[in-house]
């Protein structure tokens, strides 16, 4: 898909890391100018407290073959995202692509009701999984209307189907509500801008190989088979160049419409439009989370690649 987004403009709100880096380096292999953002920059941690930044993004980005931009912003601010969105318009005239991948995954507290929960963190993480993606779309949408095929991904952990079947208890409410609510959030500004021409959708990737992640279990993207004291699910793990290529296939699909207000796993799009993982694989963590691991049957992770 090298170049096939030469031209596009991509904003990808929480790029610093994770998903939002795996995403916006692809779209740059994909030829596209992608603004990248996140608070974490090489002047000033945010209270993630990790090392990633911005700028390493933008410049993998532009190293990638696109052209990267790096942006300090904090999307709970109305101001700063006006700022930017005017940003954007005024040196490159469109927007095509919005990512909206700001979920406080610092927040989380595991494995708890919700009167045991953390109450400042929980309402935090709602401010930045629902209000900060609903005020990124009030300024960024009306840019991004005005080129036919423009197109929203919300990403989130599991798909709307999973989330009709399941309350996720190992994040809690305040996690299992900003979850869902990403599927509501495609679903109406899918409605609102087919008009238009646009498209909007849901997201998930797999098990992902995080800087934290791959951190937490003591191994790289380079050796992560190798981890001894990672469960065995990891080994149905993706890379986040994977949900990457999916947005890429998206973005590039010219019948893209036809996926409109739906909700897609990185796994499902790799067998609709035949991509793979950087490791040549394609991983199905969703299908095997549903059919093996948390039902407890018999299955091997190496069966869902």
């Amino acid at each position: 898909m090298t170049g096939q987004l030469h031209g596009k403009v991509a904003l990808v709100a929480g790029a610093t890391r994770g998903a939002g880096r795996g995403i916006a380096v692809e779209l740059g292999a994909a030829g596209a100018t992608v603004y990248g953002t996140g608070r974490s920059t090489r002047e000033r941690r945010s209270d993630y407290d990790r090392p990633e930044t911005i700028e390493d993004t933008a410049e993998l980005v532009t190293q990638a073959g696109g052209q990267g931009v790096a942006v300090r912003c904090d999307h709970t601010d109305p101001d700063q995202v006006r700022e930017l969105v005017r940003r954007i318009e005024a040196e490159q005239g469109r927007l095509d692509i919005l990512v909206n991948d700001l979920g406080g995954e610092h927040l989380m507290d595991w494995h708890k009701p919700v009167w045991e929960q953390d109450l400042d963190k929980g309402l935090q993480r709602l401010r930045v999984g629902i209000e900060a993606h609903l005020i990124t779309s009030h300024f960024a949408l009306d840019l991004l209307r005005k080129q036919p095929g423009g197109l929203v991904v919300e990403l989130t952990d599991g798909t709307a189907e999973v989330h009709e079947q399941y309350y996720r208890s190992e994040g809690g409410a305040f996690f299992d509500i900003v979850k869902v609510a990403a599927h509501r959030l495609a679903r109406a500004q899918g409605e609102e801008l087919k008009e238009h021409g646009g498209t909007a959708v849901s997201l998930t990737p797999g098990w992902l190989r995080s800087e934290m992640m791959l951190e937490l279990f003591g191994v790289t993207e380079e050796n992560w088979r190798e981890s001894t004291t990672a469960p065995e699910g990891f080994g149905i793990s993706e890379s986040p160049r994977f949900v990457g290529r999916a947005v890429v296939a998206l973005a590039t699909d010219p019948d893209v419409a036809r996926w409109n207000t739906q909700s897609f796993s990185s796994g499902y799009l790799a067998k609709v439009y035949g991509f793979t993982d950087v490791d040549g694989s394609r991983p199905d963590a969703w299908r095997y989370i549903l059919e093996v691991e948390w039902p407890g049957k018999p299955g091997k992770p190496e069966d869902y690649r």
